[in-house]
């Protein structure tokens, strides 16, 4: 059967044009947006670098994988250099510009979003997760023909041992003060602070949350978190938690889960600052320096420390790998263990002796 060709007399076939990018993730588009007004809408970058991230699962990993890009197309930039031209010697120096490259972090008192490149360098983790960005996008474009091979394939990665995190943990006592602070100070606080440590979530997977997200389960209050790679999973919400999120919601059931006091949602960098305020009123060591992070890595220690079995934590944690699951428990390896207390206590009792 032959189909007939289009009718053009008299007038031309009307064609709608639909453009890809509009389906875009919003992370995507603005990360598009910033590209192209540096290298103009004719260059191939942008739309390349957005449309890698567009094709990242979560939008925690899209905004990491622009935060990460951006960071190498402005070292790129500054040595003269378009980044799809971009070499393996200048790879190589890139990875040794972040052994030592200041980090931003957010001005105090500045505006909205300001930064500063005031922070430590990245810790060899983030150097790795860094080089191992840049490579994911090298990869695409060498996929779709932009460039000729990954340029960061042959960049020797950091030495990351297995078995140890830079974040700060927490006693069960440190942790009880942190509760009773936040209790002290709102029922939002102590709602925040009790799930981020009875669940062990990220705290990105809480802030995404809505109000209506609070669901049931045969028995179990439940809340959905949206592990890395778009895996949501639903964790139950113990007595302890739910108290403290229901005081806190007071009967409402919807927008987002965590509000500010003008009703918008709450904000990663918000949380982490309310956080240390927190832990100064608990008066805890690490109050400057604290993150959310180490109420997850006291979940997954104190779980253990209970007796709760790895592979029981592990899929509590949304980890993969139970050796990652291991890297957060502080019981390995404590410090209140540690043979030089012995050792001390020894040659002390021999030093008394020596001098009765």
């Amino acid at each position: 059967m032959t189909l007939p060709a289009p009718r053009t007399a008299g007038a031309e076939v009307a064609t709608l044009h639909h453009d890809p990018r509009s389906d875009w993730p919003d992370e995507a588009r603005t990360f598009r947006d910033e590209l192209a007004t540096i290298y103009g809408d004719g260059d191939p970058l942008p739309d390349l670098a957005g449309a890698w991230v567009a094709r990242q699962r979560s939008a925690n990993t899209r905004k990491a994988y622009a935060r990460r890009l951006r960071t190498w197309e402005g070292y790129a930039r500054s040595a003269g250099v378009h980044p799809l031209k971009a070499t393996l010697p200048l790879a190589d120096a890139y990875s040794r510009h972040l052994e030592t490259a200041p980090t931003l972090v957010r001005v105090k008192g500045g505006r909205r979003g300001e930064t500063a490149p005031t922070g430590k360098p990245l810790s060899p983790s983030g150097r790795a997760q860094a080089l191992s960005a840049a490579g994911s996008f090298y990869t695409y474009a060498a996929r779709l023909g932009a460039v000729a091979s990954d340029p960061f394939a042959a960049v020797a990665r950091p030495d990351i041992d297995p078995d140890h995190s830079s974040t700060e943990g927490l006693t069960p006592d440190e942790t009880a003060r942190l509760l009773e602070a936040a209790r002290a100070h709102s029922t939002r606080s102590y709602a925040l602070v009790a799930l981020l440590y009875l669940l062990g979530p990220r705290v990105d997977e809480v802030l995404s949350l809505n109000a209506d997200q609070l669901g049931y389960d045969r028995g179990h209050r439940t809340l959905p978190l949206r592990r890395k790679g778009g895996r949501v999973q639903s964790v139950p919400v113990p007595p302890l938690a739910l108290d403290a999120l229901l005081t806190y919601l007071a009967s409402r059931t919807d927008g987002p889960l965590f509000t500010t006091s003008s009703g918008r949602r709450w904000s990663e960098p918000e949380v982490w600052k309310h956080l240390r305020v927190l832990a100064r009123r608990a008066d805890l060591p690490q109050a400057e320096s604290i993150k959310p992070h180490a109420l997850r890595h006291g979940f997954i220690t104190d779980s253990l420390e209970a007796g709760v079995p790895l592979h029981e934590v592990q899929d509590a944690a949304g980890h993969r790998d139970p050796r990652t699951t291991q890297r957060y428990n502080r019981r390995r390896g404590r410090l209140d263990g540690h043979p030089a207390y012995k050792v001390a206590a020894a040659m002390a009792e021999r030093l008394e002796n020596r001098e009765a």
